[in-house]
Parts: structure tokens; C-alpha cells; sequence
């Protein structure tokens, strides 16, 4: 399946969210399809526990476009991890305890990576944000999504793929 990122504006940093938009969805399926989806879930929550993390350990106390974007890219990555920690909860579900390992290694990869340069945040953020968009192609296709939640991991991988677009250019413009 090819996700249409044309649909998406990856400008958008948190899309507005209205109290119509949240709904109980515990007994609207089969059982077994909705194991698959929490599980689904589960991975995509502490992929971007680690992604955020990584953002937040990156981020310096400069004054620089650079943090700006920094930012920017770690609040769209906290609106995605809410997105999944809500979905979580709608299916009946919480979080994975194991979520903490993930907030582990996104400091290890964001703070290292600091600690190396400016070059070595940017190729980081390329490197994590294509295992990102993978990851989101390989659940996105293998799991039985009702339509709500495949919009929205849809609009999560664009604006995943959008980060890996931000970083190249930066990389390319030879300011970094």
C-alpha cells in the first residue's frame, strides 16, 4: 500500500482535535484484530517515546535555526506520541511497560549524537526518521486498520518523511 503524502500538510505541526474525535472502540471488532492493532500501537507509541526523546537530547541552549527545528520536529513527534498513547486507550489498552528502554535509547542517541556536532544530529535524525517511515509501511500494511487510525498514522509517517526532507536539506546547504 502507498500512502498518498500529498494529502498531508506536513507544515502542521498539531492538528486540531475536537471531542467528536475520540471514540471507544473496544467492541466495534473481533477480538484477534484488535490484539494486532494494540500491539501495532504498542511499537508505534515507543518508537516515538524514542524519537521525541532523541529531539529533546539534541536540542542545545543556542540560538540557532538549527534548535528551531530541533524543536519544532520534537513537539510534532510528542503530538505523535500522543496520538498513539489516545489510541492506545480507546482500544482498551496502556502503554508498554517496556517503553522506558525506548526513552533510554533516545537519550543515548540524542545526547551522543550532540555531543558530536551539528553534521552528526542532522544524519542521526536522517537515519532514525527512515527506520521511522519502514516501521510505519510495514504496520501500516500488515494490520487490519479501521479507517480513523490509518488517516492518522498516514498524516504521523508524511510528517515523518517531511523531518527526513528537513535534515537532507540542512545537510546539503553545507551550513552544517
Amino acid at each position: 500500500m502507498v500512502v498518498d503524502h500529498e494529502k498531508y500538510d506536513v507544515q502542521v505541526i498539531r492538528p486540531q482535535m475536537r471531542d467528536e474525535d475520540f471514540k471507544l472502540r473496544r467492541e466495534s471488532m473481533p477480538a484477534a484484530r484488535r490484539r494486532a492493532i494494540i500491539k501495532a500501537l504498542r511499537v508505534f507509541h515507543n518508537l516515538e517515546t524514542m524519537a521525541m526523546t532523541i529531539y529533546r537530547f539534541q536540542i542545545t541552549r543556542e540560538d540557532s535555526e538549527m534548535n528551531r527545528q530541533l524543536i519544532a520536529a520534537m513537539c510534532n513527534e510528542m503530538t505523535h506520541h500522543q496520538d498513539f498513547q489516545v489510541k492506545l486507550y480507546e482500544y482498551g489498552a496502556r502503554p508498554s511497560l517496556m517503553r522506558a528502554a525506548y526513552w533510554i535509547v533516545g537519550f543515548c542517541f540524542g545526547f551522543y549524537s550532540r555531543l558530536r556536532g551539528r553534521r552528526r544530529v542532522l544524519r542521526t535524525g536522517v537515519w532514525v526518521e527512515t527506520q521511522a517511515v519502514h516501521h510505519y509501511a510495514q504496520l501500516l500494511e500488515s494490520v487490519e486498520w479501521d479507517d480513523d487510525t490509518r488517516r492518522m498514522i498516514e498524516k504521523d509517517q508524511t510528517d515523518e518523511d517531511g523531518h527526513i526532507n528537513r535534515w537532507l536539506a540542512m545537510l546539503e546547504s553545507g551550513k552544517y
